[in-house]
């Protein structure tokens, strides 16, 4: 469980050789980049780290549904020139379609009053026609209107009025909305419709010719994306008339080949250590069988630099707080065929083979878990036989499996203040870790001693750790200095305020026992389907066996998708938020390096 150690690089060269300079770090894929240039006027402006619209190019021609046959051969490809004709078509294409619609509701609104034009400015000395649409009950609301109105049509339901302004009526002159009819006829308002389906029909089958460069487009996407990386570069450096700096984070290991880079290019060199003050990215660093654990921390918080990394403990008490909650060996199996299933697929990219050891490990902790509690898609083998005499645990017991919870929650809480004191410095921080350690060791095992057949010796241990860790979380939870009255009672306070993280520290603990009512759950649901399913055949013999055939698919995999959900949501919730509460204090940023996407051949 390691946190890589960094060094600040700062390299200084002549302007000319920039970007030459800066393609050989993209090469050397191991600088986390610093600002340099200072912020921009214009921050909008500044280029993007990423291919943005080349991303957004490939999603417009994906999203065709009957795309045209590809391009494969690169000769004459202009990637930047097609990405700009994609993205002009995109642009053009959500032009026309908003001006289309415009004009639809436009044609609509004027289709009741027929076909008209209006008259000349002059001819109304100034002022303007307004139109609007009355209900004839409410017809008594024009005389109480002080504008100049004609009805000019009317049917056995409402009225067309014309109203004679200057500026537009108020909008409660009239108890309805006007109409808003424009300055253009019906005919005209057709005209430009249809020109508006034509040009969008034209702009939607140059869409569709386009879609024939998607496969050239995806696999020119690295390039892209490297290119877009260099143009970020650049803006992060600092420059003037001869020199230019570029400074970024490293790994203490990645060192020496930045180091032959320098005397390469003949290249001036800095290297620091992180001051007190800084703070540098974090960057993991764990073993491929556990590496999962990364992609989980990463999901939800980055350490701090200076704290510790959790990857692996995130690994190991997912599956098994994952597996606890399943608790179903036919449910394992049933996931582990899936996996297998598409097993070489996620194993095409870096994260998804990370991922699928992860799923492996999921797997097998919950069948182990599964045999362990003896459920098999809800049912229990006879106990006489091998499957029945595996069998360790039972999920009707509620006593032993609420102890066993609780016992996992206390110990995952511990686990969290021992990690932190170890990686705090001497001082408050670290006492209060271990007296936490303490007190929640003495809770458990002062509950675990008061119980009927809990051996006296064990009760006693647990109130002088509980007593000993809330009196030193209460005397040495602080670090201030006592050099009068006021800052006494500020030491007090301290004090009382660390005492008052009790009540959260039970309620946290308490927390694990959804390992055990949710496995509860899952198993009783299977059982329930099961004998709902004999129920049936019995009932109803011939059409009961397919019915209840019907009745275990579909509730057997109505349960295993809840568990799957259940089992990932509190799984990671119990580590993310439990255990990360008492584990991490404070949260760092990722190691982004600043590579090529492109593999070189």
């Amino acid at each position: 469980m390691s946190i890589m150690t960094m060094r600040r690089v700062t390299l200084a060269g002549l302007a000319a050789d920039k970007d030459a300079v800066l393609e050989q770090l993209q090469q050397l894929g191991c600088m986390h980049l610093v600002e340099l240039g200072g912020h921009p006027r214009e921050p909008e402006h500044t280029p993007s780290p990423h291919a943005l619209e080349a991303r957004k190019a490939l999603r417009h021609l994906r999203e065709v549904p009957d795309k045209r046959r590809q391009v494969r051969e690169p000769t004459d490809f202009d990637l930047a020139a097609t990405i700009a004709q994609v993205l002009d078509n995109q642009q053009r294409l959500r032009d026309i379609s908003d001006r289309r619609d415009a004009l639809r509701q436009r044609l609509a609104e004027l289709e009741p009053w027929g076909e008209f034009s209006l008259p000349e400015p002059a001819a109304l000395a100034g002022r303007k026609l307004w139109f609007y649409i009355l209900p004839l009950r409410q017809l008594d609301a024009l005389e109480r209107l002080e504008l100049p109105w004609q009805i000019v049509h009317r049917d056995h339901r409402q009225a067309w009025v014309v109203v004679i302004a200057e500026r537009e009526p108020p909008a409660d002159a009239l108890p309805v909305a006007r109409t808003h009819t424009g300055a253009l006829s019906r005919s005209e308002v057709a005209r430009r419709l249809e020109r508006a389906e034509i040009e969008l029909e034209t702009v939607i089958a140059e869409r569709h010719a386009l879609t024939r460069w998607i496969y050239l487009l995806s696999s020119h996407l690295a390039e892209a994306e490297d290119l877009a990386g260099l143009n970020y570069a650049r803006a992060q450096t600092y420059d003037d008339e001869a020199l230019f700096l570029v400074q970024g984070w490293v790994a203490l290991e990645d060192c020496p080949g930045v180091q032959a880079l320098a005397d390469q290019l003949g290249l001036a060199l800095l290297l620091e250590a992180p001051g007190d003050s800084d703070q540098p990215p974090t960057r993991l660093d764990n073993p491929a069988p556990v590496a999962a654990g990364q992609d989980l921390v990463g999901f939800y918080q980055m350490p701090a630099y200076r704290s510790w990394d959790p990857s692996r403990v995130l690994f190991f008490s997912f599956t098994l707080f994952f597996a606890m909650i399943l608790s179903d060996a036919g449910y394992a199996l049933v996931l582990g065929a899936g996996l297998a299933l598409g097993w070489r697929r996620l194993g095409h990219s870096e994260t998804g083979g990370r991922l699928r050891l992860l799923a492996l490990a999921l797997c097998g902790g919950a069948l182990l878990w599964g045999i362990l509690v003896g459920s098999y898609f809800g049912v229990t083998p006879a106990p006489d036989g091998l499957l029945g005499q595996l069998r360790v645990f039972d999920l009707d017991d509620f006593a032993t499996m609420m102890w066993l919870s609780v016992a996992i929650g206390v110990l995952h809480l511990v686990l969290a203040n021992v990690e932190r004191a170890l990686s705090s410095a001497p001082g408050a921080e670290r006492r209060i870790a271990l007296a936490w350690v303490a007190a929640l060791l003495g809770g458990f095992a002062l509950w675990s001693g008061t119980g009927p057949s809990g051996p006296a010796w064990l009760a006693t241990l647990g109130q002088w750790l509980l007593g000993g860790g809330l009196i030193a979380l209460f005397a040495l939870g602080s670090d201030r200095q006592i050099r009068g009255p006021t800052s006494a009672l500020l030491r007090l306070l301290d004090g009382l305020r660390q005492l008052a993280r009790v009540t959260q520290a039970f309620g946290d603990v308490l927390s694990y026992l959804r390992l055990f009512a949710l496995g509860l759950a899952s198993a009783s649901l299977a059982l329930t389907f099961n004998e709902l399913a004999r129920d049936v055949q019995q009932g109803q013999p011939g059409l009961g066996l397919l019915l209840s055939i019907l009745i275990l698919l579909v509730g057997h995999v109505l349960n295993l998708a809840l568990c799957l959900m259940s089992g990932v949501v509190h799984g990671l919730r119990l580590n993310f938020i439990e255990f990360y509460n008492w584990a991490l204090a404070g949260e760092g940023y990722p190691f982004r390096p600043f590579k090529k996407t492109e593999l070189s051949e």
